[in-house]
């Protein structure tokens, strides 16, 4: 029987983005996502590496998934706040990615792909200044800052999913509350984008 070195890699990054979802990468060891994938140490040593090299891989991952499901910030800026739902969206269907990056926020150092993080990040800054020199998005907000607020706006409900429930008294899976959480998230930024 020949081995699988796709699907073994595959569980071993699945196992692991859960063990440094949960635990972060100072909270857990190769063991326990070896144990987690059903796979034998060894193999996660041999395909990955070190710890942190196989969390740097995990969220490097994570990131690209988000860049290929969210739809970029629209080149007319017709919807900015349609643009923070579905980042909103994302977030919510995957939790883990937040938590990997409070994780990585909390280990401090570099962070991993930062030059590659920085450009993507970059692009959205240069397009939301062009946005403001051609009148479709306000002017008085630094374009940096306004993506970065964009961003926690829309990604904050699943971070703290403990603050949102006590300020709400609701629970976060009731699909209604969820709802109304999103059409705040697209209003707010579009309130907080628009012209003035």
């Amino acid at each position: 029987m020949s081995w699988d070195t796709q699907e073994t890699r595959r569980r071993l990054k699945d196992a692991a983005t859960v063990e440094f979802a949960e635990r972060g990468p100072d909270g857990t060891t190769m063991a326990r996502i070896a144990e987690r994938a059903g796979i034998n140490k060894e193999r996660l040593y041999k395909y990955f590496g070190d710890k942190r090299t196989l969390f740097e891989s995990v969220l490097s991952d994570e990131l690209d998934k988000l860049a290929a499901s969210v739809p970029p910030m629209a080149p007319a800026f017709d919807d900015i706040g349609e643009y923070a739902g579905h980042t909103f969206d994302y977030h919510l269907a995957h939790p883990e990615l937040v938590r990997l990056l409070l994780w990585e926020g909390l280990a401090g150092g570099p962070a991993p792909d930062e030059v590659k993080r920085t450009a993507h990040y970059k692009d959205k800054v240069t397009a939301v200044a062009a946005a403001q020199r051609a009148g479709l998005v306000d002017a008085a907000l630094d374009p940096a800052h306004l993506v970065f607020l964009l961003t926690a706006l829309a990604a904050w409900w699943g971070s703290v999913p403990q603050l949102a429930r006590m300020l709400t008294d609701t629970d976060p899976d009731d699909k209604e509350e969820r709802a109304r959480r999103r059409e705040s998230v697209v209003e707010a930024a579009r309130r907080l984008a628009a012209p003035r």
